[in-house]
């Protein structure tokens, strides 16, 4: 067969794929329900820690690899390219009570504005020393969504600190995984650079991390790279690590696993069985099983805890049940206090 067909063929497969996980979607966008690193990272709050979440002071830091556009002043303030430099900005919201339809309940969280902050000022700012929550997207995500999820996801754990975002440059297109994933890669080093400024900041207690989909792959490359560098204070500073639904190779997380030697513990992966976007991923990835949708048994033979929120999969694409699921939810709140997971007893209710 001739390069140009083989070319054709393997590009008709790949859309055939994408397409019909955009059929499975619904609607639904992307993988949610809606260079050099910074010196240090913005204050989010100086209210007393009593009044610490979101809920109360609704604002987000976020650290992003994308480019600015216009100048980060109005929306969409950051783009799908890749910028020379990570941008460090906080990002002010209007919660879901604030909305004018919050009297019958269905408010959601916005953005009002977005401000880009000098890499000089810091969490020291805040009162007292705070948790951090952070979190990291996945594939098919504009900055937009990427930092509502995250303030959703911030509120519905009822995190009781400070939330921050890092967004890597995204498509936002289903016809542009590899783009995405690329790009993923590419900003491995400016993650780590941001993890490694938090765990220096005196005014910063534990770090959380939650990482969903293929930005569950940039998580693990950081945290590969910073293990070698910082290993003990990975593991005084790192509270729970949490991979939600992972969109990598499993032969290649075997690989980083053993190589974060005893920090892995700390990480727990959410997997789905019926995830149907991590299926159509392994069908373009030549058959080789994606994490999210390994067997809990082959994932705990590893040293990992494991939340297996099968029993919640409906019709849709079960991809982001960290986000849409109380009780999934309720379990990783539990993983950051508790540092284990508790066991989904028969008929979903949490032991």
């Amino acid at each position: 067969m001739a390069f140009a067909a083989i070319q054709t063929t393997v590009l008709a497969r790949c859309c055939a794929l994408l397409f019909g996980l955009a059929g499975l979607s619904a609607g639904v966008s992307g993988c949610s329900t809606s260079p050099e690193g910074p010196a240090a990272f913005a204050a989010t709050t100086t209210q007393a820690p009593a009044q610490a979440g979101i809920a109360n002071n609704p604002t987000l830091v976020a650290v992003t690899t994308r480019n600015a556009v216009k100048g980060a002043r109005s929306k969409p303030w950051f783009g799908t390219q890749r910028a020379n430099q990570p941008s460090n900005v906080r990002i002010h919201l209007s919660s879901p009570a604030d909305g004018p339809l919050s009297a019958v309940g269905i408010g959601d969280w916005s953005i009002k504005t977005v401000e880009t902050v000098p890499f000089g000022e810091s969490f020291s700012a805040s009162y007292g020393r705070r948790d951090v929550l952070v979190y990291v997207h996945g594939f098919n995500q504009t900055f937009e969504t990427a930092a509502l999820d995250a303030a959703r996801l911030s509120d519905g754990l009822k995190f009781r600190g400070d939330t921050m975002l890092f967004s890597w440059p995204s498509k936002n297109s289903l016809l542009n995984y590899i783009y995405d994933r690329e790009s993923a890669l590419w900003s491995r080093d400016a993650l780590e650079e941001m993890l490694d400024q938090l765990m220096a900041d005196p005014s910063v207690g534990t770090i959380h991390i939650v990482a969903h989909s293929m930005g569950t792959m940039v998580t693990v490359e950081a945290l590969r790279q910073l293990y070698d560098r910082r290993a003990a204070a990975m593991a005084s500073r790192l509270g729970a690590v949490v991979l939600a639904s992972p969109d990598i190779d499993m032969d290649g997380f075997k690989s980083s696993i053993t190589r974060l030697g005893g920090f892995s513990r700390k990480i727990t992966v959410l997997t789905v069985a019926n995830d149907r976007a991590l299926s159509a991923m392994r069908n373009m990835a030549g058959g080789v099983t994606r994490v999210g949708i390994a067997e809990k048994a082959q994932l705990e033979a590893l040293g990992l805890r494991v939340i297996d929120a099968s029993d919640y999969a409906g019709g849709g694409l079960n991809h982001d049940l960290f986000l849409t699921n109380g009780q999934v939810r309720e379990v990783i709140r539990r993983v950051m206090d508790d540092g284990r997971p508790p066991a989904f007893a028969s008929g979903g209710a949490i032991q």
